[in-house]
């Protein structure tokens, strides 16, 4: 039977105590953790990408997208706080629906932050390269050197990303040190995001050049653009769905923080809701002053974002300034309106701070693979805590090669498409999860107890649903091709060495506090 493998929540909370991570996170920590991530990869990466799918709709994107994140946000609150343990949707659907679908919930989860974080990458490149290199130093790197090749979506002349490479590596080292000190980092860089984000709005919304015009047509794509297409306004939020995972980054690192089932919650809707306005306002800002038209192919559909055409395209000297062909959108356009030394600055605080995403995103994957290593199912070395760090260092390396190298080799608008698939899968059988142990465990303490769990939570799943079929039809692809490699791993290696499946689980020993395996009670029968 692949659905009776339960892992009981006493054993999983017993377990972690004994073989956890340092809680050194608090629940202002946890916020900014959220704001981290969630502040830099919607606005300063995917401003240009949502742009082209949707154009001046990408502010009817936003809203979609947040819609559908407040009722996930808040079926996240509800089992984290319950489940106060690394290891986000993997570990809640290993609590109900079992050690398979939990299986597939951590290997979508793995293909989420990786790529997303390689995503975030690619931005920073562009900033690195527009902002520090050109505007101030006056080298312009060849393109060889700062884009991919042009086949999959990079530039004229592209070879590899090495700016996205290398951020990559350096965050990867940032983590491997420790969390604590990466959260006391991730605080400054928040702090300065959030200052040049503010700036930005006051100048744009504020500034003659803004017209009410430039958002007609409001979407050129439609609202929706069709099945598969990843066009029009619903297109753009599946798109830039993504940009949300800081909430459920904030899940996973309940295991490293002080007083969770109060802290937890608090990270996750606070993030969130700060963030939203955040997104509708650059928005707003960015559109209003220089325009966010799309570019049309000949048949007049806007060309998919991250496509050679695309490239072929924004390499013309008639769509120079257009916000859709901007690796750097936000400085782009304060330049464009008179603020030039304002948007450099901003192109600093875009190079300072995007690396806060990074850390978010490979945070949480490293944690992903740390559980299902201490669950047995991947190797087990893989959860070896460093004696000095604290950290699962081993496995935090291998996510840093993966991340920088795709990084290397793939644009910003392909990454986040990917990344999508997973994301979605996991916010949905989050929602399931509530609803099944709101009937398995009812009596168990909610510190954070939704209400009308039997309309939020279907909703939840409706939502997450309805976003996937509208990625691209390529993105769409990636999660089953994902899934059954996943799957064929699980059968191959992980279920045969599956803790649960063997009956064993582990404890403290009263006498000594010694590690020992012990059988234990389960639903695998």
């Amino acid at each position: 039977m692949l659905l009776d493998r339960i892992k009981p929540l006493d054993a999983i909370l017993a377990t972690a105590e004994k073989k956890s991570l340092h809680r050194s996170l608090g629940g202002l920590q946890l916020m900014l953790f959220g704001i981290g991530c969630i502040i830099g990869t919607g606005i300063f990466v995917l401003t240009a990408a949502g742009a082209q799918k949707a154009g001046p709709g990408l502010m009817l994107a936003f809203i979609i997208a947040g819609l559908v994140c407040i009722v996930a946000a808040l079926c996240y609150a509800e089992v984290a706080a319950m489940i106060p343990v690394a290891g986000s949707a993997y570990t809640y659907s290993y609590a109900s629906v079992g050690e398979f679908l939990a299986w597939t919930v951590g290997w979508a989860l793995i293909l989420e932050y990786a790529v997303a974080a390689s995503a975030v990458s690619v931005g920073w490149s562009g900033y690195f390269s527009g902002t520090i290199l050109d505007q101030f130093l006056g080298i312009e790197l060849p393109a060889w050197l700062s884009a991919g090749p042009l086949a999959l979506g990079g530039a004229p002349g592209g070879f590899i990303n090495l700016p996205a490479l290398l951020i990559a590596f350096l965050v990867t080292g940032l983590l491997i040190i420790g969390t604590s000190e990466s959260a006391k980092v991730n605080a400054v860089l928040v702090a300065i995001k959030v200052t040049a984000l503010t700036a930005f709005i006051a100048l744009t919304l504020t500034s003659p050049e803004f017209d009410p015009e430039r958002f007609n047509p409001f979407l050129p794509a439609g609202v929706f653009g069709g099945i598969g297409t990843g066009l029009g306004a619903v297109g753009a939020a599946a798109t830039i769905f993504f940009a949300y995972v800081g909430f459920d980054a904030v899940s996973t690192a309940a295991e490293e923080t002080k007083d969770p089932q109060k802290n937890v919650p608090f990270g996750l809707i606070g993030s969130l809701l700060f963030c939203t306005v955040f997104y509708i306002l650059v928005a707003a800002g960015a559109i209003g002053t220089i325009g966010g038209q799309p570019i049309m192919g000949a048949d007049g559909v806007p060309l998919a974002a991250g496509s050679a055409e695309l490239a072929r395209q924004c390499a013309m000297p008639e769509y120079a300034g257009a916000l859709v062909c901007s690796d750097e959108a936000l400085a782009h356009v304060l330049r464009a309106i008179g603020f030039g030394p304002i948007g450099n600055l901003l192109g600093i605080a875009a190079f300072l701070a995007l690396p806060s995403v990074i850390l978010v995103l490979m945070f949480a994957q490293t944690r992903i693979f740390f559980v299902m290593s201490r669950d047995g199912l991947l190797p087990e070395r893989l959860s070896v805590v460093h004696p000095r760090w604290k950290t699962p260092h081993i496995v935090t390396a291998f996510t840093g090669i993966v991340v920088g190298v795709a990084a290397a080799f793939l644009p910003v608008g392909l990454l986040a498409d990917y990344a999508n698939a997973g994301t979605l899968y996991a916010f949905f059988m989050v929602a399931v999860t509530v609803m099944v142990l709101r009937r398995t465990d009812p009596d168990r303490p909610r510190p954070f107890r939704m209400s009308g769990v039997n309309i939020i939570a279907p909703l939840t799943m409706l939502g997450c649903l309805f976003l996937y079929v509208n990625l691209p039809i390529e993105a769409i692809l990636v999660l089953p091709l994902w899934g059954i490699l996943g799957i064929a791993i699980y059968f191959g290696y992980s279920r045969s060495r599956s803790h649960l499946g063997r009956g064993i689980v582990e404890v403290v020993d009263d006498i000594g506090g010694e590690e020992k395996m012990v059988p234990i009670e389960s639903s695998d029968t």
